[in-house]
């Protein structure tokens, strides 16, 4: 009897477990529906994203699209509780320090048991050392397009890796879309000018 309740007990807990995790994930693709700015994307997503795995800190970097004969860059997109939006633009190269090195890597990145000096989250009136500090890619079609890094007062559980992991499959789709868009919508912009200074020659040589 005890193996029978045991068993109940885990078929329980599984089922609990898809069930967050099936109303978090709707929960985010609806919001992240038809969303065209990638910056309110960020802001959004961090806001959201913070009580549901239970992160007192967060930071979401984007890798921009570098001119010709540039590195590429990871650029910081939105904080919560962290650095704050004066912090935002802020850029990280490839490689350097957790966030560069998940970049390259493409592998999410956790450190447990963070000594108390290293990392700080502050409230306006303690600060407290970080239990877990987990760094996420954010990955579409095999190439990194940013990085997630949470920290939380608590561990990160196993429903809360599941449940980034897939999270950070979408968010690399809405980024890969916002982005396209973007570029779409400029070479419009550009043709749009382009044959309006054409109109304008024709008209000034007609007359």
């Amino acid at each position: 009897i005890n193996e029978m309740i045991s068993n109940l007990r885990d078929t329980t807990e599984k089922n609990t477990e898809q069930n967050w995790l099936k109303t978090n994930l709707a929960k985010f693709s609806r919001l992240l529906q038809g969303q065209r700015d990638l910056t309110q994307v960020g802001q959004t997503i961090l806001s959201e994203l913070a009580p549901v795995v239970g992160a007192h800190q967060a930071e979401f970097y984007v890798l921009n699209a570098p001119a010709e004969g540039e590195a590429p860059r990871l650029k910081l997109l939105a904080t919560y509780a962290s650095r704050g939006q004066l912090a935002h633009g802020k850029e990280i190269s490839l490689g350097e320090g957790l966030i560069g090195q998940c970049a390259i890597e493409k592998q999410r990145i956790l450190l447990t048991s963070v000594p108390s000096g290293s990392f700080r989250i502050a409230s306006g009136l303690s600060e407290t050392a970080a239990l877990d500090v987990l760094v996420l890619p954010v990955v579409f079609e095999d190439q990194v397009r940013g990085v997630i890094e949470l920290a939380s007062l608590e561990r990160f559980n196993p429903s809360h890796h599941a449940f980034l992991d897939q999270l950070t499959e979408s968010i690399g789709i809405v980024v890969h879309t916002i982005e396209a868009n973007t570029r779409t919508e400029n070479l419009l912009k550009q043709s749009q000018s382009l044959a309006e200074g054409l109109q304008q020659t024709n008209q000034e040589v007609q007359g």
